[in-house]
């Protein structure tokens, strides 16, 4: 199974009266530490990160007993939803009895502030992307030949001259922008698909 896209059958594991435990425990495997990453981006304390995030597989688990899949959209960009929504519940308990702790005065001060809320979620969204672009480089640089994805890295990363890649990799440098815009083009691609479908096992 491909550990970037959601699993359809894995989710037909979690769906209905009761899941079996395997299907949790690679649920939980998968995608436990990204949503405890999540949390992390939103300044919380350790302790307050991880109470968020199992709040959040708690909130999933019982979603996922009445959860349908669309494959039109998303299934780690819901996770995100509900992430969040774990987290603006949290930060409304605060605010409503806080109690004081090592630290928290200070991730409270910059939560209570729209400003700050509206970075860390711009926040969440760049880590998202990131993770989606480094998954997508990883997948596209296996397909494509090793002086291909070469060409790509001396010009679109390492900011070299088409001639100046040319040389080195021993190509034409027309060769080298084909190179490039091929390898562009799967890297658009394989995000889009990552980003809105899951895929089968």
């Amino acid at each position: 199974m491909d550990n970037a896209r959601t699993s359809v059958t894995l989710l037909a594991r979690l769906g209905g009266a009761s899941a079996d435990a395997p299907a949790w425990g690679e649920f939980l495997r998968r995608y436990g530490p990204q949503v405890l990453g999540w949390c992390r981006h939103f300044r919380l304390q350790d302790a307050d990160a991880e109470d968020v995030a199992q709040d959040v597989l708690l909130r999933v688990s019982k979603q996922m007993k009445s959860f349908r899949y669309d494959p039109g959209r998303s299934f780690r960009g819901w996770l995100k939803t509900v992430t969040r929504a774990a987290w603006a519940d949290w930060l409304e308990a605060r605010r409503r009895g806080f109690v004081g702790g090592s630290g928290d005065t200070a991730a409270r001060a910059a939560l209570e502030s729209v400003a700050a809320r509206d970075d860390l979620v711009s926040r969440l969204e760049a880590e998202f992307d990131r993770e989606l672009l480094d998954t997508a480089t990883a997948q596209v640089r296996d397909r494509v030949e090793p002086q291909t994805w070469e060409a790509f890295r001396l010009t679109a990363i390492d900011g070299l001259s088409g001639a100046e890649a040319a040389e080195q990799l021993g190509m034409k440098v027309a060769a080298v922008y084909v190179a490039k815009g091929r390898v562009q083009k799967l890297l658009q691609e394989e995000v889009k698909n990552l980003d809105v479908s899951e895929s089968t096992e």
